[in-house]
């Protein structure tokens, strides 16, 4: 009868600690983060978000928001420039109309999902752009939620781009859709395939 001892290989890496250099920094409480740095005349953002999964914003009024003593300036999609009909290559994406990735910087007709973010503020400190939050005014029609895939592609669903249509070999569909593009992929005789 053999016995055979397996030999337990040490690596210098592999299997080991590494050293963390700021660790005791970390537990001490010593360690710097971003949040904990102070600059003059630095200023601090908030976001507006949705409550809502799906709306159409029928009007967005920041006067107030802007006329707090340390608001420095309130931006919503208005402020930017509109990509209006021109794309950009996204890798494997391909082509995208770059308007429905600059909706989702801030929502300028319409919020698609709960967080949707539709105006910035910048101010003096944290409170007050939290405080000019509060003033900004924001009138929704609130739209029916889409709330997954399949729902989506059904013809009584919500539209979530009214300007969308889909694309299907090549060939623009008639009405308005939540695909954008529908493909086909065939290799062979799929009948011999499934025979086999």
């Amino acid at each position: 009868m053999s016995s055979s001892v397996i030999e337990e290989k040490k690596y210098k890496v592999i299997g080991t600690r590494p050293v963390r250099h700021d660790g005791v920094d970390k537990v001490t409480g010593r360690a710097l983060y971003g949040a904990d740095i102070q600059l003059a005349g630095m200023l601090h953002g908030k976001v507006l978000r949705s409550p809502h999964a799906h709306a159409r914003i029928r009007s967005i009024h920041t006067k107030k928001a802007e006329a707090l003593e340390g608001v420095k300036a309130v931006v919503t999609a208005g402020d930017l420039p509109d990509p209006a009909d021109r794309s950009a290559n996204l890798g494997e994406l391909g082509e995208v109309p770059l308007k429905y990735v600059s909706r989702n910087v801030l929502a300028a007709d319409k919020v698609l999902y709960h967080g949707h973010a539709l105006a910035a503020v910048a101010a003096v400190s944290p409170q007050i752009a939290e405080e000019a939050l509060k003033l900004i005014e924001v009138d929704y029609e609130v739209l029916p939620p889409v709330m997954d895939v399949l729902s989506a592609m059904t013809g009584d669903s919500a539209l979530l781009h009214d300007d969308l249509f889909t694309d299907e070999l090549g060939e623009k569909s008639a009405q308005p859709s939540n695909v954008a593009s529908h493909q086909r992929f065939q290799l062979g005789d799929v009948a011999k395939g499934l025979a086999a």
